[in-house]
């Protein structure tokens, strides 16, 4: 055998084949999810005559289902296993695609297109927890920052494609068009799992409901990590909405301009994010937290006071570099804190700082928009700090001694 067919082969065989299946769907659904679901700000800000402060509050509004999903989620993926969590999640999200392109086809009311995509929010944090405990199943210990890095890579080569071909129909056809796709790369990734993923939950955890769920949230360990990644997640929930606004409408350029940056972020992310995770995997997992949540809010303080695109450009590289750290760190902290058997929950959980985080920062951005039109240097530093108050809170948090579980910030067992 060659070398470069030994190395693929060795390559593919570092991780089990359910961690491929996945990788692969959530390459499918993020393409579809990113050729749309990033110009829906735009189509009910420019075309539908919204301000962008409803906007923000259509985006928060969206974290309390998303909330209500994860938890939900998590739940159930620990109660009944993760494949049927998954498979409901993937049908219905279908269905909610089908009925968003109808209802922009067909110019339906704003608040049934906001409460379809308040639907769209909810089924997918459904499903999260179960994809992100199905990883710590599958992948050893010693491997999974870099099973959740390559896991993220898939994602973002998707969500990499995705916005660049949206961007273009976006300026040909009508918003509706990009809806029908994105149910057609949904049914797609729903009948990958319908036929390739198995179940890896077989120690079920036999209790479920609020009780169980409150013992999470008295791991103050925990607790604390959830709270400061929020803020993290505040700054780079600016990436979609916000971003898309500031870009296009204050800054005039196209949104296949726009589009263009989310490809750049989503194709360096495809590219990186594996390597970067397999190097930060033999590191202190504080180095990823410090460092990725300082990196987010640089990029986002560049925002400020760039202007030319390639400057924008290099502000996106900043931002994706902190997200590569971040991302797959935090996915690996979660994972070594819980108990086996309360992954899922542990994940639904942690899923209400994603939720929260990318929610809550559209409708943070949305109201310094409309009350800062004239000042994005203030604008953006306000949400940059918010990654720069987390980086100085994981210093503090990652110093203490005594650590739940075994748990270290290093990733590796903690001696007694």
């Amino acid at each position: 055998m060659k070398p470069l067919a030994k190395g693929r082969a060795a390559f593919v065989g570092r991780f089990d084949r359910g961690v491929w299946v996945l990788v692969t769907i959530q390459l499918i659904t993020a393409m579809g999810f990113s050729i749309s679901l990033p110009y829906l700000s735009l189509y009910l800000n420019q075309q539908r005559g919204l301000s962008m402060t409803v906007v923000g509050a259509i985006m928060l509004a969206s974290a309390l289902v998303a909330a209500v999903g994860r938890l939900a989620g998590g739940e159930l993926a620990d109660r009944f296993g993760r494949r049927p969590v998954l498979l409901t999640a993937m049908a219905l999200r279908v269905a909610l695609f089908v009925g968003m392109t109808l209802l922009l086809a067909f110019a339906g009311p704003v608040w049934a297109i906001a409460g379809a995509y308040l639907l769209v929010r909810l089924t997918g944090a459904f499903a999260m927890p179960a994809i992100s405990a199905m990883v710590a199943d599958l992948a050893p210990e010693g491997r999974r920052t870099e099973s959740y890095g390559l896991l993220r890579a898939g994602t973002n080569l998707g969500w990499g494609a995705g916005p660049a071909l949206g961007g273009y129909l976006a300026t040909v056809f009508p918003y509706a068009a990009l809806f029908a796709l994105t149910a057609l790369f949904s049914l797609i990734a729903f009948v990958l799992v319908v036929a390739f993923v198995r179940e890896s939950h077989h120690a079920r955890e036999p209790r479920a409901g609020l009780k169980a769920l409150a013992e999470t949230f008295r791991d103050l360990r925990f607790v604390a990590f959830v709270g400061l990644s929020l803020l993290v997640l505040v700054a780079g929930g600016q990436l979609v909405s916000t971003l898309s606004v500031f870009v296009v409408a204050r800054l005039g350029y196209s949104e296949a301009a726009f589009g263009g940056l989310l490809t750049l972020n989503g194709l360096l992310v495809a590219a990186l994010q594996y390597p970067i995770a397999r190097w930060t995997e033999r590191r202190p997992r504080l180095l990823g937290l410090v460092a990725g949540a300082f990196l987010y809010g640089a990029g986002y303080l560049l925002f400020g006071w760039v202007r030319a695109y390639s400057a924008l450009m290099g502000a996106i590289v900043v931002v994706t570099f902190g997200e590569m750290l971040f991302a797959p760190t935090t996915l690996s902290v979660v994972a070594d804190l819980a108990p086996p058997a309360r992954r899922g929950r542990y994940m639904g959980a942690f899923g209400l700082a994603e939720s929260f985080g990318w929610s809550a920062g559209p409708f943070l951005g949305g109201v310094l928009l409309d009350a800062l039109p004239h000042s994005p240097a203030t604008m953006w530093g306000i949400i940059s700090s918010f990654a720069f108050v987390a980086a100085l809170g994981f210093l503090i948090w990652g110093r203490k001694k005594r650590t739940p579980k075994g748990f270290s910030p290093s990733g590796h067992k903690a001696h007694p």
